[in-house]
């Protein structure tokens, strides 16, 4: 009989350290603000040490080259221009700059991780999107790809023919002065422009 109720004391205080362990893990999956900002701070720190990390190797590489560092930095022109030509590009392409704001607020959704209950009511749902979201993407970038090759092929082209049209025109004004010089004609010499 000495023996029950220190069983049953024994139960209730394990009891307790399991209701304790449970009340704080709830109480932190309730408190999804500070997941996000323990999340957003790894993710932080993740960033900045990728960032030191190819600092220092375009550090090491700008070591091993000949040069200063100002000849391989733009100058304050280029990089207002660049500045002018993006702001150009969302004025001019608004649909696509909410597109990927949409993308960005999406992608930022999905890095917060979601809880059980979550998991329970939408999981098979949101396995569909993800799955979906996964075909969209891919077919994106191909077809990305593909446009940037078509671009690139079609400004090859062009430059070939280009090229080819300035030899053409300076062969016919090279054997247009050879004509003039062996026949003996001191004029000047006229020249042909596109």
């Amino acid at each position: 009989m000495g023996e029950e109720p220190e069983r049953i004391r024994a139960e209730i205080e394990q009891t307790r350290a399991e209701m304790s362990e449970t009340v704080d893990a709830i109480g932190y999956k309730a408190d999804v603000k500070t997941r996000a900002k323990e999340n957003l701070q790894e993710k932080k720190q993740s960033a900045k040490e990728s960032i030191v990390g190819v600092k220092d190797r375009i550090v090491g590489a700008g070591d091993s080259v000949t040069g200063t560092v100002s000849d391989r930095t733009p100058d304050p022109e280029q990089v207002k221009h660049k500045a002018r030509q993006a702001k150009s590009v969302a004025q001019q392409n608004p649909l696509g700059l909410a597109i990927g704001s949409v993308a960005v607020g999406f992608l930022a959704g999905m890095l917060i991780p979601s809880t059980k209950v979550e998991d329970q009511k939408i999981g098979p749902i949101a396995d569909d999107v993800k799955d979906k979201v996964r075909e969209t993407g891919q077919e994106a970038l191909e077809h990305g790809k593909q446009v940037a090759q078509d671009a690139a092929d079609t400004a090859k082209e062009s430059g070939q023919q280009h090229a080819q049209e300035v030899k053409e025109s300076a062969q016919q004004s090279a054997q247009e002065l050879q004509d003039q010089q062996s026949s003996g004609s001191t004029s000047a010499p006229t020249y042909q422009t596109r």
